[in-house]
């Protein structure tokens, strides 16, 4: 008896180690399905025939995909080429939904940034962010305006400054300049720091998700038979916070305010 189950356990365990090796790349595989996707884009963007340049970038989307899906590579440069692919194809919602995974892993790009604020103008919602964190924006214009790792990095540099205005008072006495020096950059320490703790806690419990079937009818509940959320139904691209997942369902927040649910597959998580 004893046999028996091992030998069941041994055999589930080599159909666990095939399967894993079928659908994992070497990295030869991923190198040559790289160079192979960035070629198809290159012949999509030269090609003259709209059906034989949608046909390439599909080629592309799939060669990019390979890599993400079976090669399990999480790459901000991967994400943004998939979602360069996406907005030549046409397809915005699998674009803004790429460039923000992208941008979760290197917000600095300034390529990438540009692209997505591109993205997102072409999109037919346009939902308002809400009055009060307009004035937090502009208010604390640090917080929204400059990448988390330059908010670190300055944080850094306030902090080596006081530790430096410091030892100069102890070592030389109360000097007027270093005590206005050591106060204003506590002061900027404690913003900046603030800020960096404030998103990563942000980060590590925020779930976003983007559209990306060309319309869905948002409603008041889980279920087909609840009304309507909005007059007009929500498009590809519109990005939202997760509140709540439910079988088949996501309760879903706008950037004014307003929540509803919508089905699960029409939508992704990013």
């Amino acid at each position: 008896m004893i046999v028996k189950r091992f030998a069941s356990l041994f055999s589930l365990f080599l159909l666990v180690s095939v399967v894993s090796a079928e659908t994992s790349l070497s990295n030869e595989q991923k190198t040559a399905l790289f160079n192979q996707a960035n070629e198809s884009f290159k012949k999509a963007n030269a090609a003259a025939v709209e059906s034989e340049r949608i046909k390439l970038y599909e080629e592309t989307i799939l060669r990019y995909e390979k890599i993400v899906n079976d090669g399990r590579v999480r790459n901000a440069k991967l994400y943004y080429n998939l979602a360069n692919a996406y907005l030549l194809k046409g397809n915005l919602g699998k674009a803004i939904l790429n460039y923000r995974r992208a941008e979760k892993l290197d917000s600095t790009d300034a390529n990438l940034q540009k692209n997505l604020a591109f993205a997102r103008s072409r999109r037919i919602d346009k939902v308002e962010v809400k009055a009060e964190k307009r004035v937090l924006q502009t208010l604390f214009f640090w917080h929204y305006d400059f990448s988390l790792k330059t908010r670190f990095m300055l944080a850094c540099i306030f902090f080596a400054i006081c530790c430096i205005s410091l030892t100069a008072t102890v070592w030389f006495g109360r000097l007027p300049l270093a005590k206005t020096l050591t106060i204003i950059c506590a002061i900027l320490l404690v913003c900046f720091a603030t800020s960096v703790i404030l998103e990563t806690n942000e980060k590590a419990h925020k779930i976003g998700g983007v559209i990306t079937v060309a319309e869905v009818v948002a409603r008041q509940g889980d279920g087909q038979n609840y009304p309507p959320s909005f007059k007009e139904p929500l498009h590809e691209g519109t990005e939202f916070d997760l509140l709540e997942h439910r079988p088949g369902w996501l309760h879903i927040k706008l950037s004014d305010g307003a929540d509803a649910w919508i089905p699960e597959n029409t939508a992704e998580i990013i």
